[in-house]
């Protein structure tokens, strides 16, 4: 279980979804059960970490750990918002002492996307992580094609070299 539903399990928003997100590597299909939409999204099997077993009432569930989820939130940000609110709420979990950022930037660093690496990266920055744990990232970040921090179709705005990304407007 990921995406929006484990946002709100680990208070990331006090938003409930109608959907719940069942990742796996085989199907990619919808059911509606008792009026709950569940949706199957097939995704590579190198995006299968950062998963631990829960118990919900008499089952053990596989579900993602809050750092993946944090990942999974700047890649998939749409059920809280957009980036802006993503950017915030993770900056709030760095200040807050929540997460483990060494096990985070392992995560960012496993993760599939130099996009959602450099969004992290530059969002990390902003929360005042030191360089000094920030330089995995910036090394994968680094030599690599600008990206609009910002979903847009413009490309317009300040271009941030380190993180490889155009501040423009959200």
């Amino acid at each position: 279980i990921g995406y929006s539903t484990m946002y709100n399990y680990y208070g990331l928003t006090e938003q409930l979804f109608q959907v719940m997100y069942i990742l796996n590597t085989s199907l990619q299909k919808e059911k509606t059960i008792s009026n709950i939409q569940f949706k199957m999204v097939k995704i590579s099997p190198k995006r299968m970490f950062g998963l631990q077993k829960i118990k919900i009432k008499d089952a053990k569930v596989i579900v993602s750990d809050r750092e993946r989820t944090l990942v999974d939130l700047i890649y998939f940000p749409e059920p809280v918002g957009g980036l802006n609110k993503a950017f915030e709420i993770l900056q709030e979990q760095v200040k807050s002492g929540k997460i483990d950022i060494k096990k985070f930037i392992g995560y960012v660093l496993k993760f599939p996307s130099l996009s959602t690496l450099k969004r992290i990266g530059f969002s990390l920055e902003q929360s005042g992580i030191p360089n000094g744990q920030l330089s995995p990232l910036l090394k994968r970040a680094k030599k690599t094609s600008l990206i609009n921090l910002y979903q847009a179709e413009s490309r317009k705005g300040k271009v941030n070299k380190k993180w490889m990304v155009i501040e423009n407007a959200s």
